[in-house]
């Protein structure tokens, strides 16, 4: 299954709340991703090997860069309210203090990094819609892992996130180095991630 399995939007009126009551309370197949993007509850299907493949590199490298003290997370939910957004980066890189115990969501701003890589169904998702909520929400810094690409596979870091929006730290394509700044400082060499 390629395509996106569900999208239900909420009534017209319903708030924030209303829309995470909603979220919550779907019944859907196991391993589906559901998110709320811009106000919307999507659930797209479980991703394929390669996007799988691609996050377990990253994941690998990013363990070697980070303080003892902070995680790499996988099935973290991140919010932000300011955009009617409750995202499952690919990953996200948490001090694991700001990991609310107890809780189903972490504020979005407590990320130091999310990195997605996109999925042919929702990469609209992860170029426009979450590149602008990570901002709106301070996150310091967003790797687009972009195999979808239209011509050939992407890769995007983002950072210095202000007013909502971030900069542009590195564009380029697969086979490409890209160096996470601090407090990464870490050079990523994406010569390695499957292509689709």
């Amino acid at each position: 299954m390629s395509a996106l399995a569900v999208e239900r939007q909420p009534p017209s009126g319903d708030d924030w709340d209303s829309v995470v009551r909603l979220w919550e309370e779907m019944d859907v197949p196991g391993g589906c991703k559901v998110e709320i993007i811009e106000g919307i509850v999507t659930v797209a299907p479980p991703p394929v090997n390669n996007h799988n493949l691609i996050a377990e590199l990253v994941q690998r490298r990013l363990y070697a860069a980070i303080p003892d003290d902070w995680g790499v997370f996988q099935t973290l939910n991140v919010t932000v309210p300011s955009r009617s957004g409750l995202y499952i980066p690919d990953l996200v890189v948490v001090p694991r203090s700001e990991v609310p115990r107890g809780e189903n969501f972490t504020p979005a701003a407590a990320a130091e990094l999310a990195v997605e890589v996109t999925s042919k169904s929702n990469a609209v998702n992860d170029r426009v819609a979450k590149l602008h909520g990570y901002a709106a929400a301070g996150v310091a810094l967003y790797l687009l892992i972009d195999p979808h690409a239209t011509g050939s596979p992407t890769i995007h870091l983002y950072g210095e996130p202000k007013d909502g929006k971030y900069r542009v730290l590195h564009a380029g394509k697969f086979g490409e180095a890209v160096r996470l700044p601090e407090p990464f400082e870490l050079t990523l060499d994406t010569f390695g991630f499957p292509r689709p």
